[in-house]
C-alpha cells in the first residue's frame, strides 16, 4: 500500500531567521523539511538546523506529559492536576507574600515576539511587575544603542550598500539570510569589513578583517569618527540639519587619533585611516550591523552608541544602502503596561538600571537572584519559566542554581528536561513551533506570515492555551478571553486590515505596507529632539554620560596579573543556538563537545596540545575543558574563546553576575579575566 504524502507550509523557528518552509508528511508524520521558494524572506534557502526540526519534534527525550517532583522522584500527572496545583500554589504565595513575589521568565527556545507579549500580559494581569527574560542579557543593549541615538533600530540595507561593516556578529552561523544579502552586495562591488577579535566565518570572507581587543570597539568607532571629521569626509549637510550634539562629539573625538586607537584597541593606525576613508568615499551607502559581541562588556552600550553615531556622521541613517527604518505592522497590543503599569511595586532592577525598565520594561535577572537568596530588595518566592535554561545561559551558574533550588515554586515549560527543568517542582511540556499558529513579521520586507499548526501531541499545550488556562484558574481570565490562538490572532490583526484567511492563503507572506521609495527626507526621528542624538539629554538627566564616552575594559585599564588571559564567551557555532540542539545526535557527531580556543603560542607556553584538558579559572569559578589550538591569525595571543551552552563544560561557571554595563545592566561575559593551567591527571 502506498503512503499518502502531503506538504504543508509554515515558518521555521529553529533560530530567529524565521525562514519559509515546506513540511513534507507521510501518513500524517513529518518526514522532511525543505525551503519555501516563494517566501519573501529566504526564497527557498535553508540551513541544516531547519531540517533537524523533525529530529527535535520526534526526539525520544521529548517531554509529552506533565511531571511533578515528589520525594520518590518525578511523577507523571494529568494536565488538569498540574494546572490546578500550580494555580493553588501561586495563589497561596500571592496571599502570603504579595503578587510581586512571583515572577515570570521568558526564554527563546520556543520562540518570542507574540509569545513574549503573552507572558508580559500574564504577569501584569497577576499583579506582579517582575517580567524576566533572556533579553536582559541579549539584544536589549543593542536596542538601547540605536534607540538612544536614532530613536529606533533600523534595518541594514545590506544588498544596496557600497560598504558593509559587521561589528561583533557572525551571520553564516547566526543569520544565514543576512549572509546571502551581503554576498549579493559584494557581487555588485561592495566591500565587506568585519570587526571581530576572532577570525570568524564571516571574517574569512571579508575584504578587511579588523581585529580589536575584546571590548575596545568604542575606541575604534571614536577613531573612525575622528578621521572622518579631521578629513572633512563626513556628511556636513546631514549633521547640520538632522543631528544634535555634533560640537561635543567633534571635541571628544579629537583625542582618538589612529595612534591612540592602535595602542588601545590593537588596530594598526593605518587600518583606522583606511577604513575611515573607505566609509567616507561610500557614504551614505554604508550599512553597518552590530551583533551581540558588543553587548556583554562593562562599556557595551556606549560602545554601541559610538558605532551608531558613525551612521549619523556618514548620513547613512534612513537612506538606501545605509540603515533604513521600517513601518511596524499595526497590530493590537497584548501587553498591559498602560492598563496595569505596576511601577509602584518596584520592578526588580528598575532602580539600579532605569533605562532597562524605562525603554524595555525588562526586569534584571541578576537582581532577581539576590531577591531569591537575600530578599533584596524584597523576597522573590516563585518563578514560572517558559523556554529558558538559565543554568546554562546566565552568568555565575553556581549562584543561579542555588537561587532556583531556594524557590518555593519553580514551574518550567520546555521541550526537554533541561538542566534548569531538573530543578523544578513542576515540568510541563511545551509546544514546538510546528505545534502552534502565530503571527510573524519580517520587518525588512514589511510583510506578515501566519504559521500553521502541523502536528499535535495530546497533552502539549500551545503557548496561548497555557496562559489562558492558568489565568482562568487564578481569577484573571478576563485578560485572556479568546477561546484559542486562532481567535487571538484574529483579534491582533483587526487594526491592520489583514485577515487570517488572506494570510492562510499566502504562506509566502503578505505585505502590510509597501517600502517607501528612496531617496527620501530623513526623520523626524523618534528621539526627544526629533533628531539623531550624538549627545543624549535623557541619559544626562539620569546621571549618565551625555556622549558615548569610551571606558577601557578593566582587563586593559587595570590588569589583574593573577588572571592574565582575557576570555570571550558565546561565539556562535553553526549547528547550535545558545544552549539548544545539543541532544540532536547528528549535530553531536559533527561538533561533539566544548573546547577553549587558544593561540598556538599560548598553548606552547602552557605545555598543552590539541585536545588536552586545561583548567580555566576566573574570580567566579573554574571549568575543565579541552583545548583547541587555532592558527595564529584566528585569535590573538592572550585571548581565549569558549562557546556557551555545553553542560559538560559550562562557561557560565566563570562569568560575572557582579559586574555590569551601567546603562543596560548587562553582565560581563565577553572580556572576562581568567588564568589557565594544565589539568592534573
Amino acid at each position: 500500500m502506498s503512503s499518502e504524502r502531503e506538504i504543508k507550509q509554515t515558518l521555521c523557528r529553529m533560530c530567529d531567521d524565521r525562514c519559509g518552509i515546506d513540511v513534507h508528511l507521510e501518513d500524517g508524520r513529518m518526514v522532511d523539511i525543505v525551503g519555501n521558494k516563494a517566501h519573501v524572506w529566504n526564497k527557498g534557502r535553508l540551513c541544516v538546523k531547519a531540517r533537524a526540526a523533525v529530529d527535535m519534534v520526534y526526539h525520544p527525550e521529548r517531554l509529552l506529559a506533565p511531571l511533578k517532583r515528589t520525594d520518590d522522584g518525578w511523577q507523571e500527572i494529568s494536565l488538569t492536576q498540574a494546572l490546578d496545583e500550580i494555580a493553588a500554589r501561586l495563589l497561596e504565595i500571592k496571599e502570603r507574600d504579595g503578587a510581586r513575589s512571583v515572577s515570570l521568565w521568558k526564554g527563546e527556545a520556543i520562540g518570542f515576539g507574540q509569545q513574549e507579549d503573552m507572558a508580559r500580559r500574564f504577569i501584569h494581569a497577576f499583579g506582579s511587575p517582575n517580567y524576566l527574560s533572556n533579553d536582559s542579557m541579549c539584544y536589549a543593549a543593542r536596542y538601547f544603542g540605536y534607540k538612544l541615538v536614532d530613536g529606533a533600530w533600523p534595518v541594514a540595507d545590506l544588498e544596496n550598500a557600497r560598504v558593509v561593516v559587521i561589528w561583533g556578529a557572525n551571520p553564516p552561523h547566526a543569520h544565514p539570510n543576512m549572509t546571502q544579502y551581503i554576498t549579493g552586495a559584494r557581487r555588485k562591488g561592495a566591500k565587506l569589513v568585519v570587526v571581530d577579535p576572532r577570525l570568524s566565518a564571516i571574517a574569512r570572507r571579508a575584504d578587511r578583517h579588523v581585529q580589536p581587543h575584546p571590548g575596545t570597539d568604542g575606541a575604534l568607532a571614536w577613531g573612525l569618527m575622528q578621521e572622518l571629521i579631521r578629513t572633512g569626509t563626513y556628511d556636513r549637510e546631514f549633521v547640520e540639519r538632522y543631528t544634535v550634539g555634533f560640537p561635543e562629539l567633534a571635541a571628544y573625538s579629537a583625542a582618538f587619533t589612529p595612534e591612540r586607537v592602535e595602542g588601545e584597541a590593537g588596530v594598526p593606525a593605518a587600518t583606522v585611516r583606511e577604513i575611515a576613508a573607505l566609509m567616507g568615499d561610500a557614504a551614505p551607502r554604508v550599512a553597518m550591523y552590530v551583533g551581540n559581541g558588543l553587548e556583554h562588556h562593562e562599556n557595551g552600550v556606549n560602545n554601541i552608541r559610538a558605532v551608531v553615531s558613525l551612521d549619523g556622521l556618514l548620513g547613512a541613517v534612513d537612506q538606501e544602502g545605509g540603515n533604513r527604518f521600517v513601518e511596524p505592522v499595526p497590530l493590537r497590543k497584548l501587553t498591559l503596561y498602560d492598563e496595569v503599569p505596576l511601577q509602584h511595586l518596584g520592578p526588580l532592577g528598575a532602580d539600579r538600571f532605569p533605562v532597562l525598565y524605562d525603554l524595555r520594561q525588562e526586569c534584571h535577572t541578576m537582581t532577581a537572584m539576590g531577591a531569591i537568596l537575600e530578599g533584596d530588595p524584597y523576597p522573590l518566592r516563585a518563578i514560572v519559566l517558559t523556554g529558558a535554561n538559565p543554568l546554562l545561559t546566565n552568568p555565575n551558574t553556581a549562584r543561579v542554581q542555588k537561587a532556583f533550588e531556594s524557590l518555593d515554586l519553580l514551574v518550567v515549560r520546555d521541550l526537554f528536561m533541561t538542566e534548569t527543568a531538573a530543578l523544578a517542582h513542576y515540568v510541563l511540556p511545551a509546544a514546538s513551533f510546528l505545534e502552534r499558529t502565530e503571527l510573524h513579521v519580517h520587518a525588512k520586507y514589511q510583510a506578515v506570515t501566519l504559521t500553521r499548526r502541523i502536528h499535535d501531541f495530546p497533552d502539549v499545550q500551545d503557548e496561548y492555551q497555557f496562559w489562558h488556562d492558568l489565568a482562568h484558574r487564578l481569577g484573571i481570565g478576563g485578560y485572556f478571553p479568546w477561546e484559542d490562538e486562532t481567535a487571538l490572532n484574529r483579534w491582533l490583526l483587526e487594526p491592520s486590515g489583514l485577515t487570517l484567511e488572506k494570510l492562510e492563503a499566502h504562506p509566502e507572506g503578505v505585505t502590510y505596507s509597501p517600502l517607501k521609495a528612496a531617496p527620501r527626507e530623513p526623520g523626524p526621528f523618534a528621539t526627544p529632539t526629533g533628531k539623531v542624538e550624538f549627545a543624549s539629554r535623557y541619559l544626562k538627566d539620569l546621571g549618565y554620560d551625555e556622549l558615548p564616552v569610551y571606558k577601557s575594559p578593566s582587563y586593559r585599564g587595570a590588569p589583574d596579573m593573577e588572571y592574565p588571559f582575557v576570555l570571550v564567551t558565546g561565539a556562535r557555532k553553526l549547528l547550535y543556538v545558545h544552549s539548544r540542539f545539543r541532544n540532536i545526535p547528528r549535530f553531536r557527531t559533527a561538533e561533539s563537545g566544548p573546547e577553549v580556543e587558544m593561540h598556538p603560542g599560548d598553548a606552547r607556553a602552557l605545555g598543552v596540545g590539541e585536545g588536552e584538558t586545561v583548567e580555566v579559572t576566573s574570580r567566579i569559578g573554574s571549568v575543565a575543558i579541552p583545548v583547541r589550538i587555532m592558527s595564529p591569525v584566528e585569535i590573538r595571543p592572550g585571548e581565549l574563546q569558549i562557546t556557551h551552552g555545553w553542560s559538560e563544560a559550562n562557561v557560565n561557571l566563570l562569568t560575572h553576575d557582579d559586574r555590569f554595563d551601567p546603562i543596560s545592566g548587562f553582565p560581563l561575559m565577553k572580556s572576562v579575566e581568567v588564568r589557565v593551567e594544565k589539568a592534573q591527571n
